[in-house]
């Protein structure tokens, strides 16, 4: 462990290389042409190339602007007053359909002022790009909606292959660390509800470190994941992203990540990444089919996943081909009254996603 020093250097560590190659190039002129915005580029995530070289990418909905002001989070904190683009969803799956990605990571601001928080939005984003690219495995990163478990029942109903939502930091930080309309309890309570709905579906968490917590409080927030059934479990180095931030408490080596990955493993966890370097979804591609399609076979893991990413490139160019939309993916209306019925749908009024005060 290193103690963190405002001006001191970051630990060798904590360096990477600027991201490159031909994919990664590719991708990220293609996410400039279809107007799509990752957070992998937002947040200046240092496994940018990593995560698209495999064709992993993560795609923000309903906006930049957050509800909740979290002590580590760079964005933007305010109130979007209702504001959505209902044709959002439609957009974003018709763009992502189009790109030689093999996993996509659909996450969110947390979004208060919606009467749903959004649910339904990501639930249309979700069933959509299904219905394009049945190929293309999808990770949702939600809140906690609240508590509103209804509204989590929502997404887990699209159908995602992993449904995730992270716990951030230790009990003892919540308060300190997270926005006050978050809670330990809660997090903990809508990874519990996704297994109720659907015992299938793979949940997954994260925690950061260096924020203040201690190693044994480290250990009992796994525990606590562990007990509400989460499958897959991430942990990475809180890195300060602006002077208004929380402070760096310090730098956790390599080593105590291995230890940490080591204790997860143990507790029955499916895959743990855990790294200096390691995000709530790098290179989620490969932890899908590392824990799920081919636990205990490196090679075949290996071999699968460049099987995958084939296979994307190629979905990709075909849908491409014919101008965003997959063949026979959707039915084309077969009446008047069908039509104007879709016309209608993609029309919803922002009034009525709007929370009404109590």
């Amino acid at each position: 462990m290193t103690t963190a020093s405002r001006f001191a250097p970051k630990p060798s560590w904590l360096k990477v290389r600027a991201p490159g190659g031909e994919s990664y190039t590719t991708l990220k002129d293609t996410f400039r042409k279809l107007d799509l915005h990752t957070v992998c580029e937002e947040a200046r995530c240092p496994n940018v190339g990593e995560c698209w070289g495999q064709g992993t990418a993560t795609v923000m909905l309903l906006g930049d602007t957050c509800t909740r002001g979290c002590r580590f989070c760079a964005v933007t904190t305010g109130n979007p007053r209702g504001a959505v683009d209902s044709r959002e969803p439609e957009h974003v799956a018709r763009a992502l359909s189009r790109m030689a990605l093999q996993y996509v990571v659909i996450t969110m601001v947390d979004r208060d002022d919606l009467l749903d928080g959004g649910a339904s939005h990501v639930a249309k984003t979700v069933a959509r790009l299904k219905e394009l690219r049945p190929d293309m495995l999808v990770e949702t990163l939600l809140g906690d909606f609240q508590g509103h478990m209804s509204y989590v029942d929502t997404t887990v109903d699209s159908k995602p292959d992993v449904w995730a939502h992270n716990i951030e930091v230790v009990r003892r930080l919540q308060r300190t660390i997270r926005d006050v309309r978050c809670s330990y309890e809660r997090s903990l309570g809508v990874l519990v509800r996704v297994k109720e709905r659907d015992p299938s579906r793979i949940t997954k968490s994260s925690i950061m470190v260096g924020i203040g917590e201690t190693d044994e409080e480290v250990t009992e927030t796994m525990r606590d994941l562990r007990d509400a059934k989460v499958d897959i479990l991430t942990l990475g180095q809180y890195l300060r992203p602006s002077p208004k931030h929380a402070e760096v408490d310090r730098y956790v080596d390599p080593e105590t990540f291995d230890r940490y990955a080591q204790q997860a493993r143990e507790m029955g966890f499916a895959y743990v990444a855990s790294g200096p370097l390691v995000r709530s979804s790098y290179k989620a591609a490969e932890v899908f089919v590392r824990s799920v399609l081919r636990p205990g076979d490196p090679a075949a893991a290996d071999a699968l996943i460049k099987e995958r990413l084939a296979e994307a490139q190629r979905a990709a160019a075909r849908i491409d081909s014919v101008g965003g939309e997959a063949p026979a993916a959707r039915p084309g209306p077969r009446t008047t009254s069908e039509l104007a019925a879709r016309a209608t749908a993609s029309l919803l009024p922002v009034q009525s996603l709007l929370r009404r005060p109590s």
